[in-house]
């Protein structure tokens, strides 16, 4: 009479799988679609909103500075809130020349943020336009404020408060491009009937 062993294949219960059909595929996770693309033009749209919202602000406040007797030049050197402020403007609106750094640098914001929440499930617009919002004051924000130490600490504030406003009008508008571009609610709820 012989031994079974339980490393004998004939009569092992051990490590009995169940093997699927040839036809049959193990049940994947739903692959979101034009999310790199969205991701692309969203980076691309954020450089250039940035330009334009810091010109905007840039002239309309040289405008009323001009109207109240001010003086509006560029704002260096001066260690007060508005020309903290007013540098963050004229550093936003020029924020298209450093291109190369700034496009990068929001692509890799979305994607660790905006860019995941469709693969989670989540397809309310009002997350997408939070999350961009935050990440584009974070960025602006930040960036203008470092300049703005370089004239005290008050001028850093207003570069600090001007800066985050800038990028959060900016980055809401791209989590809005991002969503409007993927369409996770409809990408998540609609059925998948191919064959092949």
């Amino acid at each position: 009479m012989t031994e079974n062993t339980p490393t004998d294949p004939q009569t092992s219960t051990l490590g009995t799988v169940e093997t699927l059909p040839a036809y049959a595929s193990a049940a994947k996770p739903r692959r979101v679609k034009r999310v790199k693309l969205a991701l692309f033009l969203a980076s691309l749209a954020a450089c250039v909103m940035v330009a334009i919202i810091g010109f905007l602000t840039m002239s309309l406040s040289i405008l009323v500075m001009g109207l109240g007797g001010g003086r509006g030049g560029l704002a260096v050197g001066g260690d007060d809130f508005g020309s903290g402020a007013l540098l963050a403007a004229q550093l936003s609106a020029m924020n298209f020349i450093l291109f190369f750094i700034t496009i990068p640098a929001a692509a890799i914001a979305m994607g660790l943020s905006i860019a995941r929440l469709p693969h989670r499930g989540i397809s309310a617009l009002k997350s997408y336009l939070r999350w961009g919002a935050i990440w584009g004051a974070i960025l602006v924000g930040a960036t203008t404020c470092f300049f703005g130490f370089f004239g005290g600490p008050l001028s850093a504030a207003g570069a600090l408060v001007c800066g985050a406003s800038i990028g959060a009008a900016a980055g809401a508008f791209c989590g809005f491009l991002f969503h409007a571009i993927v369409q996770p609610a409809r990408q998540l709820t609609e059925l998948d009937v191919s064959v092949f």
